[in-house]
């Protein structure tokens, strides 16, 4: 020998060594199986070569592991740099040293997991002691001779890589395949192979003996990657099958280090062995032999060649591609649509073509059924792929060359496939096999024209795939009458439907199109995913097409679809509208859908009510429903949108109250957005628009006594509201006043003040000041005319008493054909209204007594009765409104403040008027005929004093004033009192007795009449008959016609 060894003690003898000490071994390592060796390098090695006598001692000592000087045995580094001495010299014998350094390796490995497990032994890690310094990483002693065997073999790559790289590389990756398979959950530090690649990858990655042999494969790859790296990526995917999962960190580390060459080689070997083993579509061997039998396992995981031990690389190359699908996604879609294109391209539609090539297709597919990580890669851009009409006509033509069978199990892939797509991809997907399977119409624009076969072959895949989501859904576990609030069904994910969770809206929207089938598939996919995703996604479902229907039709689906889902969802109904009037109030849901969402809402309501035709056991679960819901309507009466706030209000018109009482929030919020409803639509479309509104506001009068007295509360203080009184020809307060600016310098309130404290009070006590205008700048502006008509003005009048007398109406049928000048009206009803009109009018009033005072008090409620004439003389409609109560007697006896003041105005006016006639105050002549007259009607003056209007035209103002006065006095002694009436049967109604009053029939109030009559007996003299007391025993008789 030409160095002397050290005497360390010699480990086993290796099995390579001890298989080789025969004379077969010799000449086995003699003659090597492979590429002839290359002339070995002179870098690192002996001063000079070796002579034949020193060679045959180094092959002796290294088949029998002992020294031929020494005697002993060979330590593991000295039989380890025997082995690299012959690689230099003797190239042949490579396949035998590279069988020994497998067990240097192995060594390497075992002693440094288990000085790693030693350390981790001695106690926690804050407590461990430091890993020694004498003790390598690699073992003792062989860190070096790995380092050796390193720049040994890199040497031979570097200076023949054709001869040594690959058969390195295939050594090296094997070896790596064997420690971690081997060493895989025998070490406490080993994690296992299904925990986390990243400490699989740290722990490797630290030991030098599999770090070396990573750097290895990886020089060789890089020395062939530009001429032919198939054999380095061959022997990768062999290992891959053979020791996967354990063999998955270097698959991971290769990839990342190689990503453009580990995935085109690697689809490439795929595609090669998938030609032989996985049969489909493939040829077996010549380009004209028939292409072999399928399987029928649509996953062959077995050798599809006769007599082949062989795995098939499929599944090394899914788990491969897996690994690098997370960082290299676009270099892996890339690579997966150039193979698509390029078999489309090249591929001839025959039978003799490259078998290759036709099972290319069958290929990709049976990679994403195995692969979901690689499906999810390319759904994004498949559509885009398949969207030129050219590619698909490629397509059909490509498979034409299978047979029916080979079809039908693409096709179930396919379906397969469709079913997991995930992402955004899915619903684009979704969308391409619709438009590709819609039928050909004469729109259909120029150059997207599809052949019928591929439309028929779309068609038939969206039924084979909604067939198959039938099955997935309604076989998840749960139970058809599992409800919405029950325990949730076993998750059994369908990436497909969970993809289209965020497209609902846009699959109602094409469903509502009502295209031919695009709609059948469209609403059918919409009751699958309504059932997988439930409870969220059924009330969205329903709530859009509800939103969206704009015809019978269009409905129809919206109720079709709930008698799909009404058996697999309780309750779906009140999520629905919930989820819906949410989105309003949240201001998600347009205005235009939000009105067409409750005019649907009223439609099917209307059906239900009126027992057509329509779906009446949906319209009766809406009803009740949108009753649930009255505390979020109500606001939609005050929609800014005015559509909105008319739908609202029609279908609350409409709709059924919960059963008992309505809670007085809810019912007050209700009357209130109600009446503010019939004001704007009588302000928007006048009489014919408001006919929802007052239905609504009857049918809430109806509910409850409490009801019906804040409608009517609300009805008059809306019509008296200054904003409302230009609707029934009053004026606004303030509204149309333009004082013009002074000149001069502002007024001083101190000044004033001081003029008003330095006079001299009167004997009529405190001043009262009447804001009649502004000193030194004249009296107010008279009020800028109405801008209605009178007819207009008229219209609307009787429609708001119309709609009082409704509520006002006594609920017997009996009155139900008289005229409203004699109704059956309530006399707590009309009472309601008389209180909120002394409210309205005069609030400091209200509580006063009934009792009227003597004439003299007039006098120190002046300001007030001035007051209450002037607001007569804005509003007309007050007078109205006082027919009204009159026409329900005792209830005009609560506005007796309001007659009392206005009669005091009216006599102030009489009394300071110097007109020979009344024509000239036309004003207060109508008042003061309206005022005997309605309180003739209520019964408050005898029929003799209450015809005494009809002459008031024809009277000077002083006598007019004279007989006001005569009817305060009257009044004054026959106050109006309820207690005066008394219920009469016969005709259903409270009436008065002035017979049973002492002079109640007139009696010396006549007199002043009577002396009037006279005096203008020329004129008057044929109304002298209508001012007659006649005794009760004696009516007069009404002359015959």
């Amino acid at each position: 020998m030409r160095q002397p060894r050290s005497a360390a003690p010699a480990p086993a003898t290796p099995p390579a060594a001890a298989a080789a000490g025969s004379g077969p071994g010799m000449s086995a390592l003699c003659d090597p199986s492979g590429p002839p060796a290359p002339p070995a390098p002179a870098t690192h090695g002996p001063a000079s070569p070796l002579s034949a006598q020193e060679l045959a001692q180094e092959i002796k000592a290294f088949l029998t592991g002992v020294d031929p000087v020494l005697g002993h045995q060979l330590s593991t580094r000295d039989h380890a740099r025997c082995g690299l001495l012959l690689l230099r010299s003797l190239p042949p014998a490579r396949a035998a040293v590279l069988d020994h350094l497998r067990g240097v390796f192995d060594e390497s490995v075992r002693t440094h997991l288990a000085t790693l497990d030693d350390v981790a032994s001695t106690g926690p890690q804050h407590l461990r002691p430091p890993l020694p310094s004498h003790i390598p990483s690699g073992g003792p002693g062989l860190e070096d001779v790995i380092q050796e065997v390193q720049q040994v073999l890199s040497e031979f790559i570097r200076a023949n890589p054709k001869a040594w790289a690959p058969v390195v590389s295939a050594w090296s990756i094997d070896l790596m395949g064997q420690l971690s398979s081997k060493y895989s959950g025998r070490h406490q530090r080993v994690p296992h192979a299904a925990g986390s690649l990243n400490e699989l990858l740290q722990l490797w990655m630290g030991c030098r003996a599999t770090r070396t042999l990573m750097d290895i494969y990886v020089q060789c790859l890089s020395a062939l990657i530009g001429s032919c790296p198939d054999a380095c990526v061959d022997a990768l995917l062999d290992t891959s099958v053979q020791h996967s999962p354990h063999f998955d960190w270097v698959v991971a580390h290769i990839g990342s280090s190689f990503p453009g060459t580990i995935i085109s080689r690697v689809l490439s070997c795929g595609l090669k062995d998938f030609c032989v083993h996985g049969g489909a579509g493939g040829g077996s061997g010549g380009a004209g032999g028939p292409p072999p039998t399928p399987s029928a396992d649509a996953f062959p995981s077995t050798a599809a060649v006769p007599g082949e031990k062989r795995v098939p690389k499929i599944a090394s190359v899914v788990g491969i591609l897996g690994h690098l699908a997370s960082r290299h996604g676009d270099s892996i879609r890339r690579e997966l649509l150039r193979m698509f294109h390029e078999s489309l391209a090249a591929g001839s539609g025959v039978r003799g073509s490259d078998p290759s090539l036709q099972a290319t297709v069958p290929f990709l597919l049976q990679l994403a059924v195995m692969s979901p990580a690689l499906l999810g890669t390319v759904s994004g851009e498949l559509v885009d792929c398949l969207k030129p009409p050219s590619v698909l006509s490629q397509l059909q033509q490509h498979l034409q060359v299978f047979s029916r069978e080979e079809l039908d199990n693409m096709l179930s892939l396919a379906v397969h496939l469709v079913s997991q797509a995930s992402g955004a991809g899915a619903y684009r997907l979704l969308q391409f096999l619709v438009d590709t399977a819609m039928p050909a119409s004469v729109i259909t624009p120029p150059g997207l024209a599809v052949p019928d076969a591929v439309r028929e072959a779309c068609d038939r895949l969206i039924q084979l795939l909604l067939l198959h989501l039938q099955k997935l859904v309604h076989n998840r576990g749960g139970s058809p009458g599992d409800g919405l609030l029950g325990p949730p069904p076993p998750p059994r994910p369908v990436p497909f439907l969970d993809a289209l969770r965020n497209h609902v809206g846009e699959l109602c929207g094409e469903t509502l199109r009502l295209e031919r089938k695009r709609f059948l598939w469209q609403h059918q996919l919409l009751g699958l995913l309504s059932v997988y995703t439930r409870p969220s996604c059924g009330p969205e479902a329903l709530g859009h097409l509800l939103s969206r229907a704009r015809t019978p039709d269009e409905l129809s689906l919206a109720t079709q679809l709930f008698a799909g889902l009404v058996v697999s969802l309780s309750g779906l109904l009140p999520l629905t509208l919930c989820s819906c009037l949410a989105r309003v109030h949240a201001g998600t849901l347009l205005p235009p859908f939000t009105a067409r969402l409750l005019r649907n809402l009223t439609l099917l309501v209307g059906w239900e009510q009126q027992g057509g035709e329509g779906p009446t056991a949906l319209g009766a679960r809406v009803g009740e429903a949108v009753s649930a819901q009255l505390p979020d309507l109500a606001p939609l009466l005050l929609h800014p949108e005015e559509e909105v706030a008319e739908a609202a209000s029609s279908l609350l018109a409409i709709c059924p109250f919960p059963r008992g009482a309505l809670l007085p929030a809810q019912l007050l919020s209700l009357v209130r957005a109600g009446v503010s409803r019939f004001f704007a639509s009588l302000r928007l479309h006048g009489p014919p628009g408001v006919s929802s509104a007052s239905q609504l506001l009857i049918r809430l009068s109806q509910a409850s006594s409490a009801g019906l007295k804040a409608v009517l509360q609300l009805l008059v203080e809306g019509a008296l509201h200054r904003g409302n009184t230009e609707l029934f020809g009053g004026e606004g307060e303030g509204g149309n006043e333009n004082v013009p600016p002074s000149s001069s310098a502002s007024a001083y309130l101190l000044e004033t003040n001081r003029r008003h404290t330095a006079a001299v009070p009167g004997p009529g006590g405190v001043w009262s000041v009447f804001h009649a205008g502004v000193i030194g700048r004249g009296l107010k502006p008279p009020r800028s005319a109405q801008s209605r008509s009178a007819q207009e003005v008229i219209y609307n009048t009787q429609s708001l008493l119309r709609l009082l007398v409704h509520c006002c109406s006594v609920s017997s049928g009996g009155a139900a054909g008289d005229c409203w000048a004699a109704p059956a009206l309530s006399p707590e009803a009309a009472k309601a209204v008389a209180v909120t009109l002394v409210e309205s009018v005069c609030p400091d009033a209200a509580g006063a007594e009934l009792a009227w005072p003597p004439e003299d008090h007039a006098r120190s409620t002046v300001e007030r009765d001035l007051r209450i004439g002037r607001r007569f003389r804005e509003h007309p409609l007050l007078f109205e409104l006082l027919k009204l109560v009159a026409a329900a007697p005792p209830a005009l006896c609560y506005c007796s403040v309001l007659l009392r003041g206005l009669l005091a105005a009216l006599l102030g006016h009489w009394e300071a008027s110097r007109h020979l006639d009344t024509s000239q105050s036309p004003w207060q002549l109508e008042a003061s005929c309206t005022l005997v007259a309605v309180m003739a009607e209520g019964s408050l003056l005898p029929p003799t004093l209450g015809n005494m209007h009809e002459v008031f035209s024809q009277l000077a103002p002083f006598e007019v004033r004279l007989l006001l006065l005569s009817v305060w006095g009257f009044l004054r002694e026959h106050g109006p009192l309820p207690q005066k009436f008394a219920f009469q049967p016969e005709k259903g109604r409270f009436a008065r007795d002035f017979s049973r009053e002492g002079g109640g029939a007139g009696g010396p109030h006549l007199a002043v009449l009577h002396s009037v009559l006279h005096r203008n007996i020329d004129r008057l003299g044929l109304f002298s008959g209508r001012f007659q007391a006649w005794p009760a025993s004696a009516p007069p008789q009404r002359p015959a016609p």
